[in-house]
């Protein structure tokens, strides 16, 4: 269990490092013992910063929803982080030069929600509570280093966590969609960098379906007294692999009769 002042600290070291652009050694170095709920503590202790600094929530985002990346770092459920106001980026729009440290980019189908849903759901009260569906992009940064240079030793899942879920930036589509009228499993993309395929997938990868991940986090977020609100933006999880997103790069998510989403990167 980490004191106070020690969460207090890494939130600190994780709000210069994505201010300055310089990430900072793995938390689960500097604190071997440090468990997912001090991740979540430091995580929270961050997003208090950001909202003194003037930022404004506007949703979540759920990650580690495939068996990929959960294998990846020996865990079996998915994790959370918040998304800001400064975060959301319009279709089609140019991201500026040194705006993050290393982005990358995952297709989401993105929901946002009509009523507040809290406690112990399923997906029909989730797509009951949502508004509309929407394509969507997350735009993913480490604001932690992925390896240790010295060490070698990657970051774990408390790295992650605490790093807001390596939660950065997002783009939404033009097109909504009611919840009810999509075959959410088989909605899916053709993601593209710069003209090139690289990763294609449905909507089914993210836990069978991508409601799955906001029945976890209607949960999660009971726990604590907290509900997803109307109006709030919930990335449901990716079904794609991250794909790096280099300067100069064009990044287009196809997806098919449900429209499409981009951005670009000076």
């Amino acid at each position: 269990m980490l004191t106070q002042d020690e969460i207090s600290q890494a939130a600190a070291d994780l709000d210069a490092a994505e201010r300055k652009r310089l990430q900072i050694g793995l938390l689960s170095l500097r604190h071997p013992t440090m468990t997912m709920e001090d991740a979540y503590a430091v995580q929270k202790s961050w997003v208090v910063r950001k909202l003194e600094a003037g930022r404004t929530v506007i949703g979540w985002k759920i990650g580690l929803t495939s068996k990929a990346m959960q294998s990846a770092l020996n865990i079996d459920i998915p994790d959370s982080g918040v998304l800001f106001d400064d975060m959301l980026f319009e279709d089609g729009a140019t991201v500026p030069s040194g705006r993050f440290i290393q982005p990358r980019i995952e297709a989401e189908i993105a929901f946002v929600m009509k009523s507040s849903l809290q406690g112990k759901v399923g997906i029909e009260e989730v797509l009951a509570a949502t508004d509309h569906v929407v394509p969507a992009l997350e735009i993913l940064d480490t604001r932690v280093l992925r390896v240790d240079p010295q060490t070698r030793k990657a970051r774990t899942i408390v790295d992650t966590i605490a790093d807001n879920a390596a939660n950065a930036g997002i783009v939404l589509g033009r097109q909504k969609f009611a919840p009810r009228g999509v075959d959410l499993r088989r909605m899916g993309a053709i993601v593209s960098r710069n003209g090139e395929v690289e990763e294609t997938g449905l909507g089914a990868g993210v836990l069978d379906h991508p409601a799955r991940g906001i029945v976890w986090l209607a949960e999660r977020l009971a726990r604590y007294g907290g509900a997803l609100k109307p109006g709030e933006i919930v990335l449901s999880g990716s079904f794609i692999r991250p794909i790096e997103a280099r300067p100069g790069d064009t990044i287009a998510a196809d997806f098919g009769s449900h429209g499409s989403v981009g951005c670009s990167f000076a």
